[in-house]
Order: C-alpha cells, then sequence, then structure tokens
C-alpha cells in the first residue's frame, strides 16, 4: 500500500476511541500492574525496536511519554524522537517531562490520522495503545505506520497479554470478578470467557500487517504481561 492510498484509508476515521486523560492515574496503574518493572521493559522494548544513534522514530500512543523519553536517550543528540497521542492533557505532561529533552517533542494527534510526512522515520513503536483505538481503525492506523516509514524502517507494537504461569491465572480470575459484579449478559460472558485479552493480542494484527506491505512479523512474550511484535517495511 502506498503513502496515498494509507492517508486516504486514515481520512475517514477520525474517532480517537479511548482517550486517557488522568496521568496520575495512568501512571499509579501502570507502576501496580508492572510492579516497578516498567523501566526494564521499557528499556526491553527500545532494544527490540531496534532504534539507535541518529534515527528518527515516532511512538504512537505515547502517553505521558516515558517511553519517548527513553528513546530519546537511545537514538542520541543527533536523533530525534516524535511522540504523538490523541490526549492533550498527556501531550502537556509528556511536554513538561520528556519533552525537555532537545531531542524529543509530542504533537496532539490520533494514530488512524497522522499529519505527519511519508517515509520520514527510521523506526515507528506504539506500546500499550492499539487497544484503545476503536477495532475499525486499527488498520487504518497501521496504514499510517506503514505510510510514515523509510523503506526499511521498522515497527514494534506491543500490548499487554499475560504469560508465564502466574499472570494468566490472575487476568482470568479477575476477569471473571469483573463480570461477577457488572452482571454481564450470558452471551457477553460466553464471548469472552475463552480468552478475555483476546481483544489487545498483538497476533490480531498480522493479516492486516501482511495486507498492507509489512514483512511476517514476530512475536515474543516478556512476562508477566506483555507480549510484542516486530515487523519491517521492505527496502
Amino acid at each position: 500500500m502506498d503513502g496515498h492510498g494509507a492517508a486516504q484509508g486514515a481520512a475517514g476515521t477520525q474517532e480517537p476511541g479511548i482517550v486517557l486523560t488522568r496521568v496520575r492515574r495512568y501512571n499509579l496503574l501502570v507502576a501496580v500492574m508492572f510492579g516497578g518493572r516498567r523501566r526494564a521493559l521499557n528499556t526491553a522494548l527500545a532494544s527490540a525496536s531496534g532504534a539507535g544513534p541518529g534515527d528518527l522514530v515516532l511512538d504512537i500512543g505515547c502517553g505521558p511519554g516515558h517511553f519517548a523519553g527513553l528513546l530519546a536517550q537511545t537514538v542520541g543528540p543527533h536523533g530525534q524522537v516524535v511522540g504523538v497521542d490523541p490526549s492533550a492533557p498527556m501531550i502537556v505532561y509528556a511536554n513538561r517531562h520528556a519533552g525537555r529533552r532537545a531531542n524529543c517533542r509530542f504533537e496532539l494527534a490520533p494514530a488512524q490520522s497522522l499529519d505527519l510526512p511519508d517515509a520520514a522515520f527510521d523506526v515507528v513503536t506504539s506500546t500499550f495503545a492499539m487497544h484503545h483505538i476503536p477495532s475499525e481503525a486499527r488498520t487504518a492506523a497501521l496504514a499510517q505506520m506503514y505510510r510514515v516509514l523509510r523503506p526499511g524502517g521498522r515497527l514494534l507494537i506491543a500490548d499487554a497479554y499475560p504469560s508465564g504461569s502466574v499472570a494468566p491465572r490472575v487476568a482470568h480470575a479477575l476477569t471473571w470478578l469483573s463480570r461477577l459484579v457488572r452482571r454481564r449478559s450470558s452471551e457477553d460472558d460466553s464471548q469472552h470467557a475463552a480468552d478475555p485479552f483476546a481483544d489487545v493480542d498483538v497476533r490480531h494484527h498480522a493479516g492486516a500487517l501482511r495486507e498492507i506491505g509489512f514483512t511476517e512479523p514476530r512475536f515474543t512474550d516478556v512476562k508477566p504481561w506483555t507480549r510484542y511484535l516486530v515487523t519491517t517495511k521492505p527496502a
């Protein structure tokens, strides 16, 4: 898919999806979920992204900018990181903190409608953000990622997914409790009982990535709560 086609595909899909606006609550949730391991996870994801000194990197769904700030360290003073997010409070926070780095800036934008030039970035990342995009707009978001990547550029997408022995049991128990409290219908229960994390599994993006033109994605689990994929735009 060429850049013009990708831009057209995103034009009719402006709804940003779930927009997180409470930065402190988000930071607390992340701290609880990852138990102090988020910095180590971000370091592993930055390495997996392939970003290196001098690279231009786009972080989509950047939230408060923690991962983008780490990427800015990775690419160094001759590189540049741009973070985008549809939440104005997140962008304000990111600019006040990670945005203090000369090689890191943040802009308000939904993933499926990016006002950025074609083939401008060496690396595109999106961590724990794809499930916030409306399901009908995710292919448009992936097409935008393809459009802004240079040929040979690398894409990393990470999202929550329980792995190992303990996390899946905890996740299923929490999901069961949530269903009990919310008193969902039996139809809704049966739909989600098999895999309550199905909607955030990055493996679901494989078909769309192939159709858009990316190489075959590779998937990796990082215990206890993360699964990521890496793919490239053919040179």
